[in-house]
C-alpha cells in the first residue's frame, strides 16, 4: 500500500502555505538565536555600522546601500542589533520567497517547493545569513533580477524591464560584484535566440537610462576617489597558490551543498526496494530555455566567482556564497526529470531537518563549550554592549563631553562606536578607509583609544605610540565573557584623548 505523508499532501495541495511555513521558520531561528546568544555582534557587523552610521556614497568596503540600511534599522529600534538581525531575516525571506516565484513558473508550484526545501540547506543561507551587509543584501535583489530576467526572456513580458532596471541599479548600489553579474545576465541574453529578440527592442535603453540615474552618485564617487582600478594580476610564480586557493574556494561551494547532495543521494532510486509505492510531485515538461537559463546560473556565478577570487586572490567567492549557490536546488530538480519521487520520506524529512538546524547548533555549542577548550575566543562572545557603556561614560565622566570618536583596535572600536552616542570610528593604521576622521582631527576632537592588553600593566603597543604620541595608559578594564571557561578575562587598554582646550 503506498504511503503518503501529510508534508506530501501539503506540498501538492498547499505549497505557498509549505514555503511560508519552512522559511518563516528559519528565518525565526536565525532571528532568536543571535539575539539569546551573540553579545556581539558578528563578523563585521559592528564596522558595517560604524561605516554606515557616516552615510558616505562610497567607502573602500564598496557600494553604500546596504551600510546605510543597517544604520537605518539599527536606529529604528533604538540602538540594538534586533533591527539589524531581522533586517537580515528579512531579506532571507524576500529571497526565498523570490525564488519560489521563478521556481514556480520554470517547473510549477509543487516541485517549486523542493527546489526552495533543497536551497534551504545550503550553508550559506543559515549563520552567515545573520551579518547583514553587502552579500545578504545581494540575494534578495540577485532573486528578483533573476525572476524578472525569465518573465523577460523566457515568458516575453515586457512589463517587468522597470522592475528588472529599478533591481539592476540597486545591486549596483549593494556590491561591487554587481557588473559581473549583470554582465552574466547580458551574456545569456546575446547567446540565446529569445533574448536576443528581447533586446532589439527600445526597452533595454530605457532600463539602461533608470540603471545609470540610480547608480550616478556612487559612479561619481569612483570617477572621483579614483579607484576603478583592477586589481594587479598574479606572478608566474605565483599561479601554484592561487589555483590552489581556488582550488579551496571551490571546495567549500561543494561542501555548503552537502545538504543538497546528500538528499539527492538518499531519494535515488539505486537502493530502493519498492520504487513504484513512493508517492510523485509532477511537474509539466520544462521549457529548453529554461533548462538552459537554470543551468547557466547555477554554474556560471559559483564558477567564475570562484574563479575571479582565485585569481585575484580574495579572501571569498565574488558576490558571495548565497549569490552563486542560490540557484544549486531549483537546478538539482530540472536535472531529476518531470516526475520526482519521494522516497524515504521519514529518512528525508531528518536529514533536511537536520541539515537546516545543523548550523544552529553549531553557533550554540561553540558559545558554550569552545571557551572550555581555552584555545580559541569566540568572536560573538566579546561583551560589546559593557564596551562600548564602559568607554562612553568614562570619556563622559573625565571631560564633561560625550565621546565622539574611537581609534586602536578595529574590533574593539567598532564595538564602542555602538554606544548610545554614536561616536566616530577612526581606523588609524589605514586612515584612508576612514576619509571622514583623522588623526590630527581625532587629536583636535578627543576620543578613546583602546587596545588587547597583554597584563595588568596595560601598556599600549610601539605603533600606537607613534600614532599617537605622548599617549597616557589608563589601567586596564577587565570584561568578562558570556562563558569563562579557560579563557583568561578579556583586558582592553585603553587612554583618554583630551580634547584640545582642556
Amino acid at each position: 500500500m503506498r504511503f503518503t505523508s501529510l508534508v506530501v499532501e501539503l506540498i501538492r495541495a498547499r505549497p505557498r502555505l509549505v514555503v511560508w511555513l519552512v522559511v518563516l521558520l528559519q528565518a525565526a531561528l536565525w532571528l532568536m538565536l543571535p539575539v539569546l546568544i551573540y553579545r556581539s555582534p558578528p563578523g563585521e557587523l559592528a564596522t558595517v555600522l560604524a561605516f554606515g552610521r557616516e552615510y558616505q556614497v562610497g567607502t573602500w568596503f564598496g557600494p553604500p546601500l546596504a551600510f546605510w540600511l543597517a544604520d537605518i534599522a539599527f536606529r529604528a529600534v533604538g540602538n540594538h542589533m534586533f533591527g539589524v538581525y531581522l533586517l537580515a531575516q528579512l531579506c532571507a525571506i524576500a529571497t526565498f520567497w523570490t525564488f519560489y516565484q521563478l521556481a514556480r513558473a520554470i517547473v510549477g508550484g509543487q516541485q517549486a517547493v523542493l527546489a526552495v526545501l533543497l536551497s534551504m540547506t545550503v550553508v550559506a543561507f543559515s549563520s552567515p545569513g545573520v551579518e547583514f551587509g553587502p552579500l545578504v543584501l545581494a540575494r534578495p535583489l540577485w532573486a528578483l533580477l533573476l525572476l524578472h530576467s525569465w518573465q523577460i526572456i523566457g515568458q516575453n513580458r515586457r512589463s517587468a524591464w522597470f522592475a528588472w532596471s529599478i533591481e539592476a541599479g540597486l545591486l549596483l548600489l549593494t556590491t561591487s560584484a554587481a557588473i559581473g553579474l549583470l554582465l552574466l545576465i547580458a551574456g545569456f541574453a546575446v547567446a540565446t535566440v529569445r533574448g536576443r529578440r528581447t533586446l532589439m527592442s527600445l526597452d533595454p535603453l530605457y532600463s539602461l537610462l533608470v540603471i545609470v540615474v540610480l547608480a550616478l552618485p556612487w559612479l561619481i564617487w569612483i570617477v572621483r576617489a579614483d579607484v576603478l582600478t583592477m586589481p594587479p594580476w598574479p606572478a608566474i610564480d605565483d599561479l601554484s597558490a592561487r589555483a590552489l586557493h581556488w582550488g579551496t574556494l571551490l571546495g567549500g561551494l561543494v561542501l555548503a551543498m552537502s545538504g543538497v547532495v546528500l538528499l539527492v543521494v538518499l531519494n535515488s532510486g539505486w537502493f530502493a526496494r519498492n520504487a513504484e509505492e513512493a508517492p510523485i510531485i509532477y511537474r509539466p515538461p520544462v521549457d529548453p530555455l529554461a533548462r538552459q537559463f537554470v543551468y547557466c546560473f547555477a554554474i556560471a556565478p559559483a564558477l567564475l566567482g570562484s574563479v575571479v577570487a582565485g585569481v585575484f586572490n580574495l579572501e571569498r567567492i565574488t558576490g558571495g556564497a548565497g549569490v552563486a549557490l542560490l540557484m544549486s536546488g531549483l537546478a538539482a530538480i530540472v536535472a531529476t526529470g518531470d516526475l520526482v519521487y519521494l522516497r524515504r520520506q521519514r529518512l528525508l524529512r531528518s536529514v533536511w531537518a537536520a541539515a537546516v538546524a545543523a548550523p544552529a547548533f553549531v553557533a550554540i555549542g561553540a558559545t558554550l563549550f569552545l571557551p572550555w577548550t581555552g584555545s580559541n575566543e569566540v568572536s560573538t562572545s566579546l561583551p560589546a554592549k559593557a564596551i562600548a557603556r564602559f568607554f562612553g561614560d568614562s570619556f563622559e565622566r573625565r571631560t564633561n563631553q560625550r565621546l565622539r570618536a574611537v581609534a586602536g583596535d578595529p574590533q574593539l572600536a567598532s564595538f564602542i562606536t555602538m554606544d548610545a552616542g554614536r561616536p566616530h570610528l577612526l581606523l588609524d593604521a589605514t586612515p584612508e578607509r576612514t576619509p571622514w576622521l583623522s588623526v590630527a582631527k581625532f587629536n583636535e576632537t578627543g576620543g578613546v583609544v583602546v587596545w588587547r592588553a597583554a597584563d595588568t600593566s596595560g601598556a599600549p603597543p610601539p605603533e600606537l605610540l607613534q600614532r599617537f604620541p605622548g599617549l597616557v595608559p589608563e589601567v586596564p578594564r577587565a570584561f568578562e565573557w558570556i562563558v569563562n571557561g579557560r579563557q583568561p578575562l578579556l583586558r582592553v587598554g585603553w587612554a583618554i584623548v583630551r580634547p584640545k582646550g582642556q
